[in-house]
């Protein structure tokens, strides 16, 4: 699987006070692997219906022993940078992420596990997840049984 942007070009006929004239438009189509997530879905991202923060907090609980840049959290977290950057704004500000670090011009950020409803939040997610597990779990092993009752019931000759 390559890892580098395709580059299409396509020549689009404008008229301008001298005719027509071509232009040429770049187009960068990112492969598949430029585009995937950290995470598939997270609970808090499940809970919230996709909302941009519940995304990016969910990366962070996941993956909260390190800092990340904007960059970073917006790429793994599924969401636009654009978005991105008004999210982590807002979740600074209630103190449920820090900034850690500068590295070059990138301001690296992490959970602030000093706060306590960072803490609460986690723990949540945690909760969640489990309980989505469970559900997954008991689903399979209640199939598994309908399984082997059938094959009693119904033994081959």
């Amino acid at each position: 699987m390559s890892h580098k942007a395709d580059t299409k070009v396509m020549f689009i006929r404008h008229a301008d006070n001298t005719g027509y004239a071509e232009k040429a438009k770049v187009n960068k189509t990112k492969t598949k692997a430029e585009n995937e997530k950290a995470l598939e879905t997270g609970p808090l991202e499940r809970l919230f219906s996709g909302v941009a923060s519940a995304k990016i907090l969910d990366f962070l609980t996941v993956f909260h022993d390190y800092d990340y840049s904007k960059m970073d959290m917006a790429k793994n977290s599924g969401v636009s940078f654009r978005h991105a950057l008004r999210e982590i704004q807002k979740l600074e500000e209630l103190a449920l992420i820090k900034q850690t670090r500068t590295v070059g011009h990138a301001q690296m950020y992490k959970l602030n596990m000093d706060n306590p409803a960072t803490m609460l939040l986690c723990k949540f997610a945690v909760e969640i997840a489990g309980q989505e597990a469970q559900k997954i779990a008991d689903q399979e092993i209640a199939k598994e049984e309908a399984a082997k009752q059938q094959m009693n019931e119904n033994p081959k000759p």
